[in-house]
């Protein structure tokens, strides 16, 4: 077992191989429940791998499935085991539980496809606008949680700056998004001139939504599509709540956004345009300075 695969994909995998197992057997969720005295919503939670999963767990459901080879017994044990360390966004997960599985996927995934409809995306943000953005949508949070956000913002941003193993990332950016004066004219500019700058980047598409391209599929809001090395790990595609997040893998979920994405790269402004919107922009905003 490869020991730097991070704890959230190693969770996923194994809830993908007890999966199999089950479906191996031909028994439904509901029935294992029963047979383990537990509820059929965590069966659900440790094959999506949205629950940690203790070695015990993996030993049940192994001897409800009847797995004889009691190597593969214990390899599923050694992954439940890896599977409940700690990555480096646990020390924040009191911040936002629900998010710390998505910087899981976020961590591990090798691409991910993004629109934002309100905001700069996260990983593309500059450390000003990253802090007005939190501080406007949690007016109630004070100075020192607003600054912790910043810094897991900025950890994050990480992967797409990472020479060695970068972040292949494609982001469609609604104009609106951009003509939103975020924490004011000098910081907009800033961010503009960060955003020119990651486009520049060989492992970076952004492109702009405009407002002349009328609706558009984007028009239901901000989503994600992670996706992984491993031709095991399905494609992820996220969906961000105020109060939950919700993670969709199943191949018609995953099918419906993948073409809807490419939909908005067709309607939204070259690359080169794109660029040439954003430094205009920018020299817009510094006449208002």
């Amino acid at each position: 077992m490869a020991g730097n695969v991070n704890p959230t994909v190693r969770r996923r995998r194994l809830g993908q191989e007890l999966r199999r197992l089950r479906e191996e057997r031909g028994m439904t969720a509901e029935e294992v429940a029963d047979r383990l005295l537990v509820s059929q919503s965590k069966i659900s939670r440790l094959e999506n791998g949205r629950r940690s999963i203790s070695p015990r767990d993996v030993r049940d459901l192994c001897g409800v499935y009847e797995v004889e080879d009691s190597r593969l017994v214990e390899s599923l044990m050694q992954m439940a085991r890896e599977s409940r360390q700690q990555g480096w966004w646990h020390a924040f997960a009191e911040l936002s539980p629900s998010y710390s599985v998505y910087i899981g996927l976020e961590t591990d995934a090798s691409s991910l496809r993004v629109y934002e409809p309100q905001v700069v995306p996260g990983l593309l943000q500059t450390q000003a606008y990253a802090a007005a953005v939190i501080s406007g949508a949690l007016p109630e949070v004070g100075h020192d949680e607003v600054n912790s956000r910043v810094q897991v913002r900025l950890r994050r941003q990480q992967r797409v700056w990472d020479e060695k193993n970068p972040l292949r990332m494609w982001a469609v950016v609604d104009e609106a998004a951009l003509r939103r004066a975020v924490g004011g004219i000098p910081t907009m500019v800033e961010q503009l001139h960060r955003l020119v700058e990651c486009s520049r980047l060989p492992h970076v598409t952004l492109q702009v939504m405009p407002f002349s391209a009328g609706a558009h599929p984007g028009v239901n809001g901000q989503y994600a599509i992670l996706e992984f090395p491993e031709a095991t790990d399905s494609t992820v595609i996220y969906l961000e709540g105020g109060t939950s997040d919700l993670y969709l893998e199943k191949p018609h979920d995953v099918q419906y956004y993948s073409v809807m994405y490419e939909h908005l790269r067709a309607q939204a402004l070259s690359p080169e345009a794109t660029r040439r919107f954003m430094i205009g922009l920018a020299e817009e905003y510094r006449t208002r300075m």
